[in-house]
């Protein structure tokens, strides 16, 4: 089963246990500061295989952890608009991010960013003054601070960061190129200005079509005709092919578009006996 501890937010993997749950139900997750309340996003499901290592749900959220988590979060929302107003005071070039709070401990975090780092010290005191527990400041990257505040990427779904991807990996503008991206940093930026992370895990997507579909400029056989092919569908597994008959384009499924023999030996090379030759039985040349 998968739970979320925010609408919309990052997904964490559970083993249900004896439980049954359905979408939208309270669960308890285990913590290293005790169980905390989630959403059931995806319902329990068997697996084709198994798979170890998952936190056991310790099973539906009661009245005094709902209560619990409730008060919870109004005193991060308090702590919010706290620290806004005391960095607002002492006139810091801060933005507060994310607030956390553990309430067996009583300590607060807070998540900011800030273009440079910022000598914090008096307004920790002044913090732990007013919420009346102990304080923790964190300074994060774009890259975090996108993670934690969400939003819509370009393609129009939830962030990756926030919903699925666990760690951040190097991302090359050669990654682009290699997916025939336009180097323009307004096409190939995420919400938090750095390039897309799903750059990095849909390249080995893109190099392997490189070397299983037509290359651009070869002339293919496809069910409409003969052609050129001028472009890739990667996502979509087809070629657009510039047909001879009238120069009109058509996208054809890869699987049915015939490279050329050299491009195909190169590929698969010789080793596939002719027809005539298994009709022979395999004998000797003649």
């Amino acid at each position: 089963m998968a739970v979320s501890f925010t609408r919309y937010g990052r997904l964490y993997y559970l083993d249900p246990g004896g439980h049954t749950f359905k979408v939208g139900d309270k669960v308890l997750v285990p913590t290293d500061s005790g169980p905390e309340v989630a959403e059931c996003v995806w319902a329990p499901q068997y697996t084709s295989e198994d798979i170890d290592g998952l936190p056991v749900c310790e099973g539906p959220a009661g009245e005094e952890h709902l209560s619990r988590d409730e008060s919870n979060k109004r005193r991060r929302a308090e702590a919010r608009s706290v620290s806004k107003k005391l960095i607002k005071r002492h006139t810091l070039p801060m933005k507060v991010v994310g607030i956390d709070y553990l309430d067996q401990d009583n300590v607060y975090t807070v998540y900011f960013s800030a273009p440079h780092r910022v000598d914090f010290r008096a307004l920790v005191r002044d913090l732990a003054r007013n919420l009346r527990a102990r304080v923790e400041l964190r300074q994060i990257g774009p890259r975090d601070e996108a993670r934690l505040q969400g939003g819509i990427g370009p393609c129009g779904r939830d962030l990756c960061c926030a919903t699925f991807l666990k760690d951040f990996e190097p991302v090359s503008v050669r990654m682009a190129k290699d997916q025939d991206l336009p180097v323009n940093p307004l096409r190939i930026a995420g919400a938090c200005g750095r390039l897309m992370c799903c750059l990095k895990y849909e390249h080995p997507l893109y190099v392997e079509s490189r070397y299983r579909m037509p290359r651009a400029g070869s002339r293919v056989s496809t069910p409409q005709g003969e052609g050129i092919v001028t472009g890739h569908n990667v996502p979509a597994d087809t070629v657009t092919v510039r047909l001879d008959d009238g120069g009109r384009r058509c996208a054809c499924p890869s699987a049915s578009v015939c490279s050329p023999r050299i491009q195909h030996d190169t590929m698969y090379g010789n080793q596939e006996e002719s027809p005539d030759h298994k009709a022979s039985g395999g004998g000797e040349d003649v």
